[in-house]
């Protein structure tokens, strides 16, 4: 019975768009140290992705999930995810997040249809009501659970838990998992507003196309995601009033401002060893343990969060690694996937970057290309990209489709390959 309630439900109010709807495996190609996604279709319009590898083992890792948002695969919230993970002494951290951070956000999307017919047409729920006997049925939550900030900064700290606990239990065996970390940038659209939760120094950017005349328009960057990096005198501020008794807690160490001399970003998931005391000490290698203990967390997993209303003059979001931002301004980027096919967008932003580090390097793009991976990382950062366009008909409709997961890819290497001398930080 309750089956078939709830697609009856599904059929009345969150119609198929037949000519969308379909399952999308990734699809991505491999060129090189360069992988890539060149376009694809979302719930509210087009996406393309790329990744270039600098790192021996790629730390960078990247997710686009479209359609149901809910733990039911066929309920709604419909919506899109975009994930971005940066991770940092390793790529144990980025890996976990992009295996358990959208899993989480569903679980916290529980629908109840009585609620929802109740909200959505009055009559047809008084008269289901009516009919529903006793409490609500198993796996049902007592209320409807919509996309919210909170919602994400749940899954955020789920995720943190979750890998905490994963130290935990290999501490005394593969104590250096407790030095990785990783940057989280995580980007919603859903009913018509788009979420943008950031913990570490990843960038989302908001396209926005302004018609000063009938014939002639700007293009306008705006930067939706608040950066969490030692460099900036803000988040040092930030730093010092939550640790006073830590004068030590920003050092300036070879020109670059970090925690405790150690990492630039104040917001992570993982770097336990930096939150936890008791994974600083034995086993931990020597150089990774702080001489002055702590009581609380140095760092922390809570995400900034942007809620931001859709309009009709937002036209796309990019979603990057620091690795991109390094090399080109947020108006230059908004400024390339304005004025250029959308076909590939994410790699030619990639390209571009890698031709300002080579440039900076003074040195041919074609030459950098050839260096190989580790070596590479000398030159320029793992850099992901994700650009994705909002068609404003489909952004306020209840359409479902499409359904699509595509992940972010490097070379193809073992995911226990944890290396041990591994030096945390983040830039």
């Amino acid at each position: 019975m309750l089956s078939a309630l709830m697609n009856f439900l599904n059929a009345c109010l969150w119609p198929t768009r037949s000519d969308h709807h379909h399952q999308d495996g990734g699809g991505g190609r491999q060129d090189g140290l360069l992988w890539f996604r060149d376009s694809g279709h979302h719930v509210f319009g087009d996406f393309s992705m790329a990744v270039v590898q600098a790192n021996n083992l790629l730390e960078d890792q990247s997710q686009l999930e479209s359609g149901s948002l809910s733990s039911s695969s066929s309920a709604p919230p419909y919506g899109t995810f975009l994930g971005v993970y940066d991770g940092h002494g390793g790529p144990e951290t980025s890996r976990f997040i992009n295996h358990h951070l959208f899993l989480h956000l569903k679980s916290e999307l529980v629908i109840n249809p009585i609620l929802l017919c109740s909200t959505h047409f009055l009559p047809f729920g008084d008269y289901l009501k009516s009919l529903w006997v006793g409490p609500p049925p198993l796996g049902f939550a007592a209320e409807q659970e919509c996309m919210s900030a909170d919602v994400i900064k749940k899954a955020f700290q789920a995720t943190e838990e979750g890998f905490l606990s994963l130290v935990s239990n290999q501490f005394q065996t593969t104590p250096q998992l407790a030095t990785v970390g990783s940057c989280c940038l995580v980007c919603v659209i859903s009913d018509g507003t788009l979420y943008v939760a950031n913990a570490g120094d990843s960038r989302a950017v908001l396209g926005q196309f302004f018609k000063s005349t009938p014939a002639l328009g700007d293009v306008h960057a705006t930067q939706l995601s608040a950066e969490h990096n030692a460099s900036i005198e803000s988040v040092r501020r930030e730093l010092h009033a939550l640790h006073p008794d830590h004068p030590d807690i920003v050092l300036l160490k070879h020109n670059v401002w970090r925690v405790k001399g150690i990492i630039q970003v104040s917001r992570s998931i993982g770097d336990v060893y930096l939150k936890r005391s008791e994974f600083n000490r034995e086993p931990l290698y020597a150089k990774f343990r702080l001489r002055a203990p702590f009581s609380r967390p140095l760092l922390s997993a809570e995400p900034s969060i942007t809620v931001h209303a859709l309009q009709p003059h937002d036209q796309f979001i990019i979603c990057a690694s620091d690795g991109l931002w390094e090399h080109m301004s947020n108006q230059e980027a908004v400024e390339i996937v304005h004025t250029h096919p959308r076909n590939g967008i994410a790699k030619r932003l990639v390209k571009m970057a890698l031709k300002e580090a080579a440039k900076k390097r003074e040195m041919r793009y074609s030459d950098l290309k050839k260096i190989d991976r580790g070596v590479r990382r000398h030159f320029h950062d793992d850099i992901t990209v994700i650009v994705v366009f909002f068609d404003t008909s489909l952004v306020v409709s209840r359409a479902r489709g499409p359904a699509v997961s595509v992940r972010g890819a490097g070379v193809n290497l073992p995911h226990n390959s944890l290396a041990p001398c591994t030096t945390a930080g983040a830039s």
